[in-house]
């Protein structure tokens, strides 16, 4: 993984590759942290054993050490000793945040708003995702006073690193509502450079007029399809069809700290952050104040197992 687009490739041999090497008989798996840089420092993510399948012991080494045994492994075979101080309690009560700013005309129509408050224990989680809450909450403190058409939700999920039940709590509890657009903040604090949404006919038409004032914050104002739910919008927008929108930040320093130890609050720029949080804000906005709405995507079929 060199670059931050490799990242959806790369994590999925860390979450699912440990069931499937237990399956062929493996004791134990290792990988290569998922990261675009490191001082020695292993970048930890989700392990996935489904029902029936063997766990086994899953470790992410820091990209230094993995290259080392790489150079180790072709002059032989090479003998690992793991000793794990990690573990898994049993689950526990926690609780999703929410706010809204209701709508002055269509109230019953909802724009959610949402980042997630856990984060991996390594570090203090600053980018993962404590800058994104910090954008949903500035984004709410700017709109507190002004009153949109629609009804604008704030959500801070709890529990999207270790399965996303709180979005998919929310997803259950708020399943009759009307939800017109979702966006989440889980991108880090870096300046905004674009925005992509997933949505149907005529999205492009419809959210270049509101994006144009992006512009004086050096952000492309031309929108762009993606196909990206976002982990805590993923529950609730797959099997609705919800339209998404995601401003997409500068992340080429993203990967060198994600799920690290070195996930600080030392490494946030406070002019990109306070620019991201302004951009989410005017987007948020802009979708809860439209004389319309985004046309929803066609729903797709449920994803296939991996």
């Amino acid at each position: 993984m060199s670059t931050a687009e490799g990242y959806g490739e790369a994590s999925e041999l860390r979450s699912f590759g440990p069931a499937k090497a237990a399956a062929r008989g493996a004791v134990a798996t290792m990988v290569r942290s998922a990261a675009t840089a490191s001082l020695r420092t292993p970048h930890t993510g989700t392990v996935v054993f489904k029902a029936g399948e063997r766990p086994i012991p899953a470790v992410a080494l820091a990209t230094e050490d993995a290259d080392v045994i790489h150079r180790w492994l072709r002059a032989g075979p090479v003998r690992v000793r793991l000793q794990l101080g990690c573990h898994t309690e049993p689950d526990v009560d926690s609780a999703n945040v929410v706010a809204e700013i209701r709508g002055r005309e269509k109230p019953a129509e909802v724009v959610l708003l949402g980042a997630h408050l856990d984060s991996w224990d390594l570090a203090v989680g600053a980018q993962d995702d404590g800058t994104g809450v910090a954008m949903v909450v500035e984004a709410a403190r700017l709109l507190a006073r002004m009153r949109p058409r629609r009804t604008i939700r704030f959500v801070l999920f709890m529990n999207e690193e270790n399965g996303s039940a709180g979005a998919k709590a929310y997803a259950e509890a708020h399943a009759s509502e009307v939800h017109v657009a979702a966006l989440e903040s889980d991108a880090g604090a870096g300046r905004p450079l674009r925005v992509v949404f997933r949505g149907g006919e005529g999205g492009e038409a419809f959210l270049a007029p509101l994006l144009q004032p992006l512009a004086a914050l050096g952000t492309d104002p031309a929108p762009a399809r993606q196909d990206h739910f976002g982990a805590d919008l993923h529950a609730l927008a797959r099997k609705r069809g919800l339209p998404t929108v995601h401003l997409i930040q500068d992340a080429t320093r993203y990967f060198d700290i994600h799920h690290s130890a070195a996930d600080t609050v030392d490494k946030i720029d406070p002019v990109a952050l306070a620019e991201s949080s302004a951009a989410t804000a005017w987007l948020t906005w802009s979708l809860a104040d439209a004389a319309g709405t985004l046309a929803p995507p066609t729903i797709e079929p449920p994803p296939k197992e991996h």
